[in-house]
């Protein structure tokens, strides 16, 4: 096995502990998905107006774009509410859509309750390969600055916020 064929199959994993209840930080996750999501993260061709994730298995996760339309950029193929959903990540390489659920890698998201009343956030991207040759540029620019490390930072401070 080739070291880029091993980098594509090593799984992106971030973790962040919020300063929230484990039903809160799903929410804000999942429902609240618009509100922490950056309008600079989208692959339609007018800017991102929304972020919206369906809560359901099969639910869809897309943008709003300003211009009245929608762009597609996952589907949901596990829900756990409040502890876990998985979806797929549908977007290529070239970031467009990929409408081919084998051709597109997952994303994994845990909430675990701790004690003290805090929740840990564990979030697994995996099955770069599937991306092609393009799966290890995926890999590292979701596992880089920009990638997921940020977003759940953006995720904690929304979910901590108590207003």
């Amino acid at each position: 096995m080739t070291n880029m064929a091993t980098q594509q199959e090593t799984p992106v994993r971030r973790s962040v502990t919020v300063k929230a209840p484990v039903e809160r930080a799903f929410e804000v996750f999942t429902a609240g998905l618009d509100t922490w999501w950056p309008r600079t993260h989208h692959i339609g061709s007018a800017p991102m107006k929304a972020a919206v994730l369906e809560g359901r298995v099969g639910g869809r996760c897309y943008s709003e774009q300003v211009d009245g339309t929608q762009c597609p950029w996952g589907t949901v193929l596990a829900w756990e509410p409040p502890h876990r959903f998985v979806m797929a990540w549908q977007i290529t390489p070239e970031w467009k859509y990929q409408p081919d659920l084998s051709q597109s890698s997952e994303v994994e998201v845990r909430f675990t309750p701790l004690d003290d009343g805090t929740t840990r956030v564990d979030l697994e991207h995996r099955n770069f390969e599937r991306h092609g040759a393009g799966g290890a540029s995926m890999r590292q620019t979701v596992g880089g600055e920009g990638g997921w490390g940020g977003l759940l930072a953006l995720f904690a401070a929304r979910a901590e916020r108590t207003e």
